[in-house]
């Protein structure tokens, strides 16, 4: 894991709401469908352990996604994450009516996106990062890079990344070995 600047842990400190892309970021992005055209979406239980962990910590999480799905829906349910924006064509606006309703400004955000679709979010919020598939527009203007691809624990990771920002992932990890 990349090493983060005493700027960095600063931000993190900060982070009250994490927003999450979905396709390439909480699944790999590939879209499956079944014989009778209904959409299935493979996501990873690692991710969802440290989505739970870090709100545990007091870190709310949020999902913005351009696509619906029942699938996706179903997955948040189960995790506990009330704020949920699916079908968002305007992400920005997505984006300013979930700040508004948690009363939040942008420094308190952290997002992780993989496409440029995200980057109203990604370069309006308080501490971004992308997925090591993303476009090249997107890393290039992230604060953090994940080591593990979407789908594949890259949401844990930044998950993680926050906690040790905030200084409670010693605490969540001792938590589960009482």
């Amino acid at each position: 894991m990349k090493k983060l600047r005493k700027s960095d842990m600063e931000r993190l400190a900060k982070i009250r709401l994490l927003i999450l892309d979905v396709d390439g970021v909480l699944t790999d992005g590939r879209l499956y469908y079944g014989a009778n055209g209904e959409e299935l979406k493979v996501f990873n239980t690692l991710d969802g352990h440290g989505i739970k962990m870090l709100m545990d910590s007091g870190v709310e999480v949020a999902i913005i996604s351009g696509r619906s799905s029942k699938a996706l829906a179903r997955r948040a349910k189960d995790l506990g994450i009330e704020r949920l924006v699916m079908g968002a064509s305007d992400k920005a606006d997505a984006y300013r009516a979930l700040l508004k309703s948690a009363r939040l400004t942008p420094a308190a955000v952290a997002s992780i996106g993989d496409d440029v679709v995200d980057l109203p979010i990604l370069l309006h919020c308080g501490f971004s990062a992308a997925v090591p598939g993303a476009s090249a527009e997107v890393i290039s203007r992230v604060d953090f890079v994940t080591t593990h691809h979407g789908g594949n624990g890259a949401v844990r990771e930044f998950c993680e990344v926050i906690m040790r920002g905030q200084k409670t992932y010693r605490t969540a990890i001792e938590r589960l070995l009482e």
